[in-house]
């Protein structure tokens, strides 16, 4: 029996909430972990690098996968590797061992890269066959589980709860939210059978990387993602070493910025559809310019709290809207998507150790600069995610076709 839209909108709205809500509860708890490890910047740093390392063998991996055996089985080992590295990562943590932090690191790293981009196939082609704009608000999934995960990491540092136990608690949660969206995940999506191989290969084509507009795209995508990568790796740490606030206010600064994705990624889409998904791009990535040049060069705590809604704002949009464009920027959409993710996974790749290496030497704030050059070439990048005229034609004639 098909499973209806509906149901595979709901599927996927869960399996992105279960990486935010898994993600929250890792950063939240950063300084707590930092000092479980007694770990100076630099080797927080090398600490997030097993991060990098899992994002880029799942981001590397997934494309293949997602091509030979369809978004279902790769969906659910990313999300599953996700589910056991909570508590890996918190047993290192409390066992004082960097290694094993770095490994549970590199396992969420690797169902993250793998299973994003499964989860991103299965949105596009949700998105095509509705008809309207529907990975913004996927990804604004994402963002409201950091909300919540963030709310629940602020209230653990608040009262000083376990590591251990709160991270535990996060993977029993993820691993009910699996079981229950999985079953409305279909097979066959993104698949390319033996058949469709074998004609490819009679009749090639240029590669895909030789495809400019998808390699301009492939840019848009690792500024963006290296916007909200450093957040997501740095942020309560850039807050509490940077700008002086305690742990928890660090946690909350990060939850505000969390909550600002999210109200982006869900208002996101009616803006889109109005004013094109080129402008809004360039309009994100200048909020998310201004925010991180706010944080790096004005000593103030309030300033630093207004600069992080525009630096959440500014991120929002980026990742969905980019490899959307990626998907609709020619044919086999999935190839499309994987290799303009795997072109923004270098941003997980190198962006974490850079930073810490440099935040080692000039200080966090200092190092913000880097993110702030790559996300203001987003900005000249972004002409390029503009809609294709045909891929327009195909949604409106499958559209009018349902109705």
């Amino acid at each position: 029996m098909p499973i209806s839209l509906r149901r595979r909108r709901w599927a996927l709205y869960a399996l992105f909430l279960l990486p935010g809500l898994s993600m929250a509860a890792w950063v939240t708890r950063t300084p707590a972990v930092r000092d479980l490890l007694e770990a100076s910047t630099a080797q927080m740093g090398l600490v997030l690098f097993g991060l990098s390392v899992g994002s880029m063998t799942g981001i590397l991996s997934s494309g293949p996968l997602v091509m030979r055996l369809g978004t279902r089985p790769v969906v659910a080992a990313g999300s599953a590797l996700i589910v056991i590295a909570m508590p890996t990562i918190a047993l290192g943590a409390a066992s004082g061992m960097p290694l094993l932090t770095a490994f549970g690191l590199a396992l969420f790293g690797a169902g993250m890269g793998g299973g994003e981009v499964a989860m991103n196939v299965e949105g596009a082609d949700v998105e095509r066959l509705g008809g309207r704009p529907f990975l913004p608000a996927l990804h604004g999934c994402f963002s409201l589980g950091t909300v919540i995960g963030a709310g629940l990491g602020i209230l653990a540092n608040a009262v000083a709860f376990s590591v251990v136990a709160h991270l535990v608690l996060i993977a029993v949660l993820g691993a009910v939210l699996l079981v229950w969206a999985l079953r409305a995940v279909p097979s066959g999506v993104g698949r390319v059978t033996a058949a469709e191989r074998a004609e490819q290969a009679a009749t090639p084509r240029p590669a895909l990387w030789k495809d400019t507009r998808l390699v301009l795209i492939g840019g848009i995508v690792l500024a963006m993602a290296l916007a909200e990568g450093t957040a997501n790796d740095w942020l309560p740490l850039i807050m509490v070493d940077g700008h002086g606030f305690g742990a928890t206010m660090g946690s909350t600064v990060f939850a505000l910025f969390a909550a600002s994705m999210t109200i982006g990624r869900f208002c996101g889409g009616p803006i889109v559809a109005r004013v094109g998904r080129a402008r809004v791009l360039m309009v994100s990535a200048l909020f998310a310019a201004v925010g991180l040049s706010l944080i790096s060069f004005v000593d103030s705590q309030p300033v630093a709290i207004v600069a992080v809604v525009l630096w959440g704002l500014g991120a929002s949009l980026g990742f969905p809207l980019a490899l959307s464009a990626a998907g609709d920027s020619g044919p086999n959409p999935a190839a499309r998507v994987a290799l303009a993710s795997t072109i923004g996974y270098l941003a997980f790749l190198v962006g974490p150790p850079t930073l810490g290496l440099l935040g080692e030497e000039v200080g966090l704030r200092g190092a913000l600069v880097v993110p702030l050059a790559v996300v203001l070439v987003g900005v000249a990048l972004a002409p390029a995610s503009g809609a294709r005229k045909v891929a327009l034609e195909e949604a409106r004639e499958e559209s009018l076709a349902r109705d």
